[in-house]
């Protein structure tokens, strides 16, 4: 068997790169919100003792997605209806290529046992799809949340704690997506995925167009790390989870398998997981310590939004 080395950041060449800019958004908070370092710091402290209470039964999540461009129609209720598709797939361990996992990596595949439903009724009371259009003059948003407010070209949220939001736009600087992580403000809170990136139809463009990038960003979202960490890409940061091997840095394109970083052969990085920035082709899993990790986000932090699914 032949094996591979990286130092973390492997980039076909032929290839985009896949960029998100959760950990942007994580770095400007702490450095800008003394509260979302609080909120941060008394997560980690209680994330153990909601691990131990998190429940077993799916949870189901209300989701509105709102569609912020120049030609919003362009994205269709059929394209929305195939993220949808692909996250409830993915977050289930039902998606068809999770049989391409190694051997070796096979037994930490999980099943989040989460689910995502359109939101059926807006803030108004009134019937809903669950998708909103707006049609804005921004040709190309950042990771400033300008998307998530109409007084700057894009869409307001509707309630956070009930509804996962999901803007789908333009994002400029090679930005496939980001998200915030629990503990922020709320009036941003949620995920946002570039045009490109969105579903497995329409306007979504190889090779990001099997809806990976948003199964990505609900993982941060949901409080998952990068594999590698968030604020350095080195062996000495973590994200937090034990049963993902130690790895340097990300990987990107399709990287044939075994990739060895951080001493952590014969088998290598977990470049396969949805937490890497490999195309949407190489990720498809997560592992059992990241299902209890996003577990306890949904059984503390995120509780109202589980609440809220189940009365859905």
């Amino acid at each position: 068997m032949s094996v591979a080395t990286t130092g973390g950041d492997a980039t076909a060449a032929d290839e985009p790169p896949r960029r998100c800019g959760t950990t942007d958004v994580h770095v400007r908070l702490l450095e800008q919100d003394p509260g979302y370092r609080g909120a941060r710091a008394a997560l980690a402290q209680a994330r153990s003792a909601v691990t131990a209470r998190a429940a077993e039964e799916v949870v189901r999540i209300p989701v509105v997605v709102h569609v912020v461009s120049a030609s919003p129609e362009d994205v269709t209720d059929e394209q929305v209806a195939s993220q949808l598709a692909v996250l409830n797939a993915d977050f289930r361990a039902a998606n068809a290529d999770v049989s391409s996992v190694p051997d070796v990596f096979a037994p930490l595949v999980a099943d989040a046992r989460v689910e995502f439903v359109l939101a059926s009724t807006a803030p108004d009371g009134t019937p809903s799809s669950g998708t909103t259009r707006t049609t804005t003059d921004v040709a190309a948003f950042s990771t400033d949340d300008a998307v998530k407010s109409a007084a700057t070209g894009g869409a307001d949220p509707w309630p956070p704690a009930e509804h996962l939001n999901l803007w789908v736009c333009p994002l400029g600087g090679g930005l496939l997506g980001y998200a915030q992580f629990p503990g922020g403000p709320a009036a941003t809170d949620g995920v946002v995925v570039n045009l490109t990136a969105f579903g497995t139809t329409g306007t979504a463009s190889a090779p990001f167009d099997l809806g990976r990038t948003a199964t990505h960003e609900v993982g941060h979202y949901l409080d998952l790390f990068h594999l590698w960490g968030e604020l350095q890409a080195s062996c000495e940061d973590t994200d937090e989870v034990d049963d993902t091997p130690n790895q340097r840095g990300p990987h990107r394109g399709r990287p044939e398998f075994p990739q060895v970083s951080c001493d952590n052969g014969p088998a290598g990085d977990l470049f396969m997981d949805y937490m890497d920035y490999v195309d949407d082709a190489a990720m498809v899993m997560f592992t059992a310590g990241q299902v209890t990790r996003m577990r306890a986000a949904l059984a503390g932090v995120r509780a109202p939004l589980a609440a809220a699914g189940s009365r859905s």
